[in-house]
């Protein structure tokens, strides 16, 4: 099978790739994650990788609790703006509470743990993962992946764009590196872990990180989690990479066969 072949057929794939994610949204449920048009949608790409020639397709349920996805904002937000307050009397809570926050950033988000998880509601997620073989020994492993749920609607990025989003985001967590920076000059200034700002600087400093209010209030509505948005590119797209290939390789199995020496996995999350 050659490249060439392929190339030729990019538009008649682009079709299919639209007919399959124009099937899925208008035939099935909400896709939000945990959902049974999730289930749907991996139980249909199941039907297309047996129908491609996969040799091995699996459905697996997984234990999740969605809603932590973004839900980790609230306790970091609240931390910080607390931590705002306490910079007059305390700082050194001040600078336990920006730690938590970032801990918790760092963790639920950065690293996929499992941080705060147990305080939103649990759902069962599924997982789609089919594996087509090679004719000879296998040599590589190629792996495909995406995720048939959808997201959930972030009303800051339709009032203010992708760049005021984003913005927006780096502010408010500017907002308690600053209050971190501050608590901590404050305690090295003073002497000591209590009381307050002991300078005009200080004083001044505390004032000027009121001014990140607004941006960390926002954070809270940063995502409408009754709103499930069930488009393309988050990340149909990315599940029907993996279909593609697979059709690619039948249209060329007529003249060469299965690819030698490679084996591809398509997961789906």
């Amino acid at each position: 099978m050659t490249l060439k072949k392929l190339i030729d057929k990019k538009d008649q794939m682009a079709d299919w790739i639209i007919g399959d994610i124009t099937h899925i949204i208008q035939t099935f449920e909400k896709r939000s994650p945990g959902s049974k048009g999730e289930l749907q949608s991996c139980e249909y790409y199941a039907e297309l990788c047996e129908e491609y020639g996969c040799d091995e397709v699996v459905v697996e349920e997984f234990e999740e609790h969605p809603n932590s996805f973004f839900g980790w904002l609230y306790f970091a937000v609240t931390f910080v703006l607390l931590s705002l307050g306490t910079y007059w009397f305390a700082p050194i809570i001040s600078a336990i509470l920006c730690t938590c926050g970032a801990v918790i950033a760092l963790l639920q988000f950065g690293m996929y743990k499992k941080f705060v998880d147990r305080f939103f509601k649990k759902a069962t997620g599924h997982n789609m993962m089919a594996i087509k073989k090679p004719k000879g020994e296998v040599k590589q492993r190629i792996f495909f992946n995406g995720h048939c749920d959808a997201v959930w609607e972030w009303p800051v990025n339709y009032l203010l764009g992708g760049i005021g989003f984003e913005a927006h985001a780096v502010i408010g967590f500017a907002g308690l590196f600053y209050t971190l920076g501050i608590s901590i000059a404050s305690m090295i200034k003073n002497g000591s872990i209590l009381g307050g700002p002991s300078t005009l600087l200080l004083t001044k400093m505390g004032v000027y990180g009121l001014a990140f209010v607004p941006f960390l209030i926002g954070l809270y509505f940063l995502w409408n989690e009754h709103h499930i948005v069930d488009g393309a590119n988050d990340n149909l797209t990315g599940c029907e990479m993996g279909i593609a290939v697979l059709k690619a390789l039948r249209l060329g199995r007529s003249s060469q066969g299965r690819v030698p020496g490679c084996s591809y996995h398509h997961l789906f999350l």
